[in-house]
């Protein structure tokens, strides 16, 4: 994958509303490009898998989306999940990975990609495809690879990258026998090799901070693209993308005259998919799948979802810089109240989350926040209050110093079921004297405002585009990662995970401290909270196939699949 990009999104119960940050899962599935030989055996994706055969040519297909994004450079630390989901229409999907997370290189882009070791290093061999070329015409060679890392390996050479994860232990990408031949040397030996290029690779001409940073603000850069379609239309201002077939593509041909993305928000995306505007929705809701219940024509798919919705602070605000007071306030938080109000209707349970490192169908997988001491426990919570000098005044709201423990929680979408979790929220905080205030935004707004940290606490869901939990670590918890925006960091925790995490070389040993790792973090900073993980209910027009083939969208677990294989059949 191209970093561990924990896809974060608004916390949406309803679709997929994704912040981006890299995915991530266990240190034990296997994949067939050098991992590990073990293979977790995962059933719960749902996404109508059809062979090319079974398709037609021709036809259109309309996407609802949460945000048309202003930021179209998926490798930039603002881009979020819908950011990556764009581009992998027009960009290249250089790996594909199976529903379990086996990741595997597309030939449409690799012809080879070979991991193993020379010298004491971790060292890949690739040759990409001989006919793969950008738009722009020139080819596809070792140089976006070598671009694409030097774009992500650090935050100290004037880029902003989402994650620095894997790159950052590379040494040297340099060409090989030819220019299509590309040599990816590590820093001594490296436990994910498989992780990085995984999300696609840059185009050369981003070459400076500038360019990577600004260059793709409100600009989808379609010259920069290649793939089986093309950039038909970018609207940002009125939240329509639509992608048409590439003339210039050497592969499989797409199997759709045109794919369109509409930025809507819960209700608006729920009546378009009634009026036969879209063809799939989001119906993780009791409201919302009883609003299609009665349709014809359409079906209805479930899938386990890799992906967290996290609570989360901002330590930088007065009311947070305590750490007691951090503590306090998940301690007062019932996470099984919001589990019940989330899944009301959908016939759905599961055990809460605990983890951002790890799912629970993966070995190694531990609750991390139980393990660091969490527990719901109001009484206690008013207790570590009372002893950290947060006098309780007559209005029932705590205070401390002029500091009054009122906070500004912003929800993204009028869904009632979003609007239900955060109010027991706010229910749950008035126990412990704290007053929260919701404030209702739009879905537009969510990826400016969560960067800008226009919040005191957040909801929001962590989306995971692969297994290698582990080696996404640091873009959790490192203070500078753009994605944990808590600021409950320290140089001293990036330090360990540098130092003790990151310097193991085997993968399901360094799986293994990385959930001790968390539960120790966590501890020590009660940023954020994973809450739970929960179910991906969409409702489809019968006969749509290849679903979600983007990484973040959540019917086929991490799978990603070719784009030109979406189609109707026959």
């Amino acid at each position: 994958m191209k970093r561990h990009q924990k896809l974060m999104s608004i916390a949406a119960v309803s679709g997929a509303l994704a912040l981006v940050m890299s995915g991530c899962a266990s240190g034990d599935t296997g994949d067939s490009t050098g991992g590990n030989d073990k293979k977790t055996e995962v059933s719960q994706a749902d996404y109508n898998p059809q062979p090319r055969e079974n398709l037609k040519q021709g036809g259109d297909v309309a996407f609802a989306i949460n945000e048309i994004t202003p930021q179209m450079n998926p490798f930039h630390g603002d881009a979020s999940a819908d950011t990556t989901r764009l581009a992998s229409w027009y960009t290249p999907q250089v790996f594909l990975m199976d529903p379990d997370g086996t990741p595997k290189p597309n030939p449409a882009y690799l012809e080879s990609w070979e991991i193993g070791e020379e010298g004491g290093n971790t060292v890949i061999n690739g040759t990409v495809n001989a006919d793969a070329v950008w738009n722009d015409g020139s080819p596809i060679d070792w140089t976006a690879f070598e671009q694409t890392w030097i774009a992500n390996r650090s935050y100290d050479e004037g880029y902003t990258p989402n994650a620095t994860d894997g790159y950052k232990e590379i040494a040297s990408v340099e060409q090989g026998e030819t220019a299509k031949d590309v040599v990816v040397t590590f820093d001594g030996q490296f436990a994910w090799p498989q992780m990085v290029f995984l999300t696609g690779i840059i185009n050369p001409h981003v070459n400076t901070p500038e360019i990577f940073n600004e260059g793709f603000i409100e600009e989808p850069h379609a010259e920069w693209g290649a793939g089986p379609y093309k950039v038909e239309e970018y609207d940002s201002k009125g939240q329509v993308m639509t992608f048409v077939p590439n003339e210039n593509w050497w592969g499989n041909e797409p199997l759709l005259d045109e794919v369109t993305f509409r930025g809507l928000d819960d209700s608006a995306s729920i009546n378009a998919f009634k009026n036969g505007e879209i063809d799939m929705v989001g119906v993780g809701t009791k409201d919302r799948l009883e609003q299609v219940s009665d349709m014809e024509g359409i079906e209805i798919y479930r899938a386990m979802q890799t992906a967290n919705t996290l609570l989360e602070v901002d330590s930088e605000k007065p009311q947070f810089k305590d750490l007691e007071v951090r503590k306090a306030f998940y301690m007062g938080l019932n996470v099984e109240q919001q589990m019940k109000i989330a899944w009301n209707g959908l016939d759905y349970t599961e055990e809460p989350g605990g983890s951002f490192v790890l799912y629970s169908f993966q070995p190694h997988f531990k609750n991390s926040v139980v393990e660091a001491g969490w527990e719901y426990n109001p009484d206690k919570a008013n207790e570590i209050l009372d002893e950290a000098g947060w006098t309780l005044n007559d209005d029932g709201v705590r205070e401390k110093d002029g500091v009054k423990l009122e906070v500004t929680y912003p929800i993204f979408g009028d869904d009632p079921t979003l609007k239900a979790g955060a109010q027991s929220l706010q229910q749950m905080m008035k126990e412990i004297g704290f007053k929260v205030n919701i404030d209702v935004r739009s879905p537009q707004d969510f990826s400016t405002d969560y960067t800008s940290k226009n919040w005191d606490i957040m909801s929001l869901r962590f989306t995971a585009s692969d297994p290698f939990g582990a080696a996404w670590f640091c873009q959790l918890y490192c203070s500078n990662s753009g994605l944990n925006l808590s600021a409950t960091g320290t140089e001293e925790i990036d330090k360990r995970i540098h130092e003790e995490l990151e310097s193991i070389t085997d993968s399901e040993e360094q799986t293994v401290k990385a959930m001790e790792m968390e539960a120790e973090i966590m501890s020590e900073t009660w940023g954020i909270f994973p809450l739970y993980n929960g179910p991906s209910i969409s409702a489809v027009k019968e006969g749509l196939a290849n679903l979600t083939p983007e990484p973040y969208v959540g019917l086929d677990l991490f799978g990603v699949t070719p784009v030109e294989n979406v189609g109707w059949e026959k």
